[in-house]
């Protein structure tokens, strides 16, 4: 039995890696498993919906930034530039896989107050040390570049415009998956509802699936989006991810704009941007930003009347008329603890592998994440990246990396 391409039932009984969840990361990893000479092992990737209907990899806004507070999140956001500037190299030279390119439209973030300024200040000094182009504009150096903005209130403002906007995410999801498929690693339509331990409780043994089957496993991967907390606690294990509904809308101005629109980070938290040539792109949290049922993606009606499109039409008047054009809601897997990854082993559940809590940032950290995650599964290290920092052992602790420039 098939479904949506994918097999139903698994074609053995035990594999080297077992990955929950076939989106952008599990996918990620599955993929540079493949790529790495030196791993030789069996890899079945678990996804519950093969339609991805509701992935949070499909409902993402799809970009990519540099302008982050801490160095690692940027050297992980310039692996991802380089690596989806030549796609096509990565997969072979394959001519059927098409040149990928980042709109560099940027991101624009306003500063209302002096703290905020300070902390814009205080990222781009990170940011250029690490190589990024960002560059800290007044409100008037701000107007004489992008003249439909209202100001009055903003103190300060930070742009870059150098490999930061959007980037066609699902082309790179399809091309890892398919590839993948290719080379060997087994995707099945199914859900993981139970897991076993070994008499001591230092690995997990098995994953039972929905359908009955029992799956010997070397490794598993935590890799089920904001579903992440549900997956951990079957083998014994509390992670602080939680689905958290983002809300999002197209629409279209009377008056477009004469020039591409950054995606613009207002203080009040609403963001937007150039979606296509005649249309934008808006997202925002809900009034109440609390965890939502994995199930739930019912759209807030009125949160758009009352609370964003007065946003952005305060932010620019030449948007005061404008029709949004489609709607959706989708989750981010968001880490309650400090909103950054969680990656690498459990320090007792030592085959446990976290791939979780991207908080919004995952397509764009898919590429360095993902080569990482198939490092340490076939070494038992990182190899390229350094990314220990974002191990389990913060969270037992209690000590969150403070990343002042989440979204």
């Amino acid at each position: 039995m098939t479904s949506r391409g994918y097999a139903t039932r698994p074609t053995r009984s035990s594999y080297d890696v077992v990955i929950i969840g076939g989106a952008i990361m599990g996918s990620a990893t599955a993929w540079y498993l493949t790529e790495n000479p030196d791993f030789d092992g069996s890899v079945l990737v678990v996804e519950r919906d093969p339609s991805y209907e509701t992935a949070s990899t499909s409902l993402s806004f799809s970009c990519i930034r540099m302008q982050f507070s801490t160095e690692l999140n940027i050297r992980i956001s310039q692996y991802a530039a380089t690596f989806m500037k030549n796609l096509r190299a990565h997969m072979g030279g394959d001519e059927r896989v098409p040149n990928v390119e980042i709109q560099n439209y940027g991101y624009l973030y306003l500063a209302d107050n002096d703290r905020h300024a300070d902390t814009l200040r205080a990222n781009r000094n990170v940011q250029v040390a690490a190589g990024a182009e960002t560059r800290l504009l007044t409100a008037d150096q701000i107007a004489a570049e992008y003249p439909f903005y209202m100001l009055d209130d903003i103190v300060l403002g930070s742009l870059n415009t150098k490999d930061e906007g959007y980037w066609d995410g699902g082309t790179v999801f399809e091309w890892w998956r398919r590839s993948a498929r290719t080379r060997g690693v087994e995707y099945v339509a199914g859900e993981v509802v139970e897991m076993t331990r070994n008499a001591t409780g230092s690995r997990v043994e098995t994953v039972i699936l929905a359908s009955g089957e029992v799956i010997a496993c070397g490794q598993v991967v935590n890799a089920s989006g904001p579903r992440a907390a549900r997956t951990a606690r079957m083998a014994g294990i509390s992670l602080p991810v939680e689905p958290r509904k983002r809300y999002n809308w197209v629409f279209k101005a009377e008056r477009p704009l004469d020039r591409e629109l950054p995606l613009t980070v207002d203080p009040s938290g609403v963001y937007f941007r150039q979606d296509g040539p005649e249309t934008y792109l808006a997202g925002s949290r809900g009034v109440v930003d609390t965890a939502a049922d994995p199930n739930d993606f019912n759209m807030d009606h009125s949160l758009w009347e009352n609370e964003v499109w007065p946003v952005i039409a305060t932010r620019i008047p030449q948007f005061e008329a404008i029709k949004v054009v489609t709607e959706w809601c989708g989750h981010y897997a968001y880490n309650t603890l400090d909103q950054n990854a969680v990656l690498g082993p459990h320090p007792e559940v030592e085959n446990f592998i976290f791939l979780n809590g991207f908080s919004g940032h995952g397509l764009q950290q898919s590429p360095a994440m993902g080569r990482g995650t198939a490092e340490w599964l076939t070494y038992g290290a990182y190899r390229t990246l350094d990314l220990s920092s974002f191990g389990y052992g913060r969270v037992a602790r209690g000590e969150g990396i403070v990343e002042q420039a989440v979204i």
